[in-house]
């Protein structure tokens, strides 16, 4: 669909009204969903000749329909689900279906790319590459850049190899669909367990289990504790540090990185900083980071993280002491 189609479908579904419209979207597939609705959120006002128009035509296409059912495969799904009830109803649909039933692929389309791999990671790669064919060519490559290097190679070699899929292959494909459709209680948990809280718990051990359940999860794999690590104390956490902590810490750090680093603070932390400053050197920040004007989020993020770094050093050293447990015990 051109530009001059997209701004015609918008105005149709402005003039049905949110009910109707909305109606309209559950219909379509995700990408016409998302461009819809860019078109209809940069549209301020439209002539009424423009809306006439766009009426007019609907009216005539519509018209020239002679179609009982607009799609015939939903309704009798949606007939069957409601005389037999989903499970009874369900059994049939795949038998009157053939495997031409899709509903599996098309929910993968909606979901987060990073959510797709996760669900696909342990499959097997002709697997794999029979659902990511279904998918859009950008969505199916975001899944693939979250696969290990390996993994991501056999599947585009599956891909690139495909030729039809047989019978066969559909039944183990909707096994699989079977069980992503079944994960999504899994996908609603996916805030749960990760290396956030780890290290949450982690942080509640104390120094000495800290650093064994650490130096065991480095051996096995380094990148997964350094992230651990990371996630342990976090910029907005200096504030639990006492005012001799932070002015250890700010011996360390160059004035430049400090006021990029302060841009993401929080005022809390902000304050706590100028307080264990020098009430000149604390004016000045203020002026520095009043005047200084967008600062890219890498670019803060990256120097919290080399404040961070500094604390870990500074802990390593015995100059500085982190709260562990209770917030009011220190070790």
């Amino acid at each position: 669909m051109d530009d001059h189609g997209l701004e015609s479908a918008a105005i149709l579904l402005m003039s049905l009204g949110e009910e109707e419209a909305s109606e309209v979207f559950k219909h379509l597939a995700p990408k016409e969903v998302q461009r819809l609705g860019e078109t209809i959120a940069r549209m301020k006002a439209v002539s009424r000749e423009r809306v006439e128009q766009v009426i007019d035509k609907f009216t005539t296409v519509a018209a020239e329909q002679h179609m009982l059912v607009a799609d015939t495969d939903e309704y009798v799904k949606s007939v069957l689900r409601k005389a037999l009830g989903d499970d009874k109803a369900n059994l049939l649909i795949d038998r009157i279906m053939q495997g031409s039933d899709v509903s599996g692929l098309e929910s993968l389309k909606w979901m987060d790319a990073g959510a797709v791999a996760e669900l696909l990671r342990n499959e097997h790669p002709q697997i794999v590459a029979a659902i990511l064919v279904h998918l859009d060519f950008d969505q199916a490559s975001a899944v693939l850049k979250a696969f290990s290097e390996r993994h991501r190679n056999e599947v585009m070699v599956r891909i690139a190899t495909l030729d039809g899929i047989q019978p066969m292959a559909l039944k183990d494909l909707n096994e699989v669909m079977g069980k992503v459709l079944a994960g999504g209680d899994k996908l609603k948990k996916a805030s749960l367990g990760g290396v956030k809280a780890a290290a949450e718990i982690i942080n509640l051990m104390g120094n000495a289990v800290e650093t064994a359940v650490l130096d065991y999860i480095r051996e096995a794999d380094a990148d997964l504790a350094q992230k651990i690590q990371d996630n342990m104390f976090t910029f907005d956490d200096l504030i639990k540090l006492d005012d001799k902590g932070v002015q250890s810490l700010l011996k360390e750090v160059q004035s430049e990185s400090l006021v990029i680093a302060l841009k993401g603070a929080t005022p809390e932390l902000r304050e706590r900083i100028f307080k264990n400053m020098s009430t000149r050197a604390a004016e000045t920040l203020r002026e520095d980071l009043e005047s200084r004007g967008p600062v890219r989020v890498s670019e803060v993020e990256s120097e919290q993280k080399e404040m961070l770094k500094t604390v870990r050093r500074l802990v390593d050293e015995g100059q500085i002491a982190l709260a562990s447990g209770a917030a009011d015990e220190f070790v």
